[in-house]
């Protein structure tokens, strides 16, 4: 292969190699991720958060949810519809 063939078959290589996932998304296999949330909490969440994987953050007593992003996968604060945060104990 000459040096004008293997220069673009290295940067397609690059581009590619940069698209690849580095593990599962799924709520089900990151540990102190709830498999339930109590009837309560669904009824006070905002509709446009991702119910299907939520952690009680033992910091602060809130749960926050999975949230995928365009650029990054991270876990926000679960809200109410008036934008308070949803935590089992007064903050």
């Amino acid at each position: 292969m000459t040096t004008t063939r293997l220069f673009p078959t290295l940067s397609l290589l690059a581009v590619v190699a940069g698209c690849a996932t580095t593990g599962a998304v799924s709520g089900d296999d990151e540990p102190g991720t709830l498999t339930t949330l109590p009837d309560s909490v669904v009824a006070m969440a905002a509709p446009s958060q991702d119910l299907s994987a939520v952690r009680l953050m033992p910091e602060d007593g809130c749960y926050w949810y999975r949230h995928v992003g365009p650029v990054e996968i991270t876990y926000l604060p679960l809200r109410t519809t008036e934008g308070r945060p949803i935590c089992t104990r007064v903050q």
